[in-house]
């Protein structure tokens, strides 16, 4: 499989000529979309896709001892929490499709 990014362009563009909503419209919706995911996330819900998967706010221990692995420097990271997703079986299942290829 090629490595491929796909932007959230390319998803409102793809939404485009798959509807014909007009793009402006498209990405208002979206961005609309991701702030009450953002803002689910943010005050500890967690958000249910079916068929797709699950986001969850998940909490991190902090670390007395980290290091930047830039500078080498070591510091102390506070608890904090991170975004985590769990793929749901309908993901799962279309993701085992794929052909794996040859080296």
């Amino acid at each position: 499989m090629s490595v491929k990014k796909v932007t959230k362009n390319d998803i409102v563009d793809n939404l485009h000529a798959n509807t014909k909503i007009e793009k402006k419209v498209i990405q208002e919706v979206f961005d609309n979309v991701l702030g009450e995911l953002k803002n689910a996330l943010k005050n500890g819900a967690t958000v249910e896709l079916r068929g797709f998967g699950t986001l969850e706010p998940r909490l991190r221990n902090g670390r007395s001892k980290a290091r930047n692995p830039k500078t080498g420097e070591i510091l102390s990271v506070q608890p904090h929490y991170v975004a985590a997703f769990r793929a749901g079986q309908e993901l799962k299942k279309s993701l085992m499709e794929i052909p794996v290829e040859k080296k």
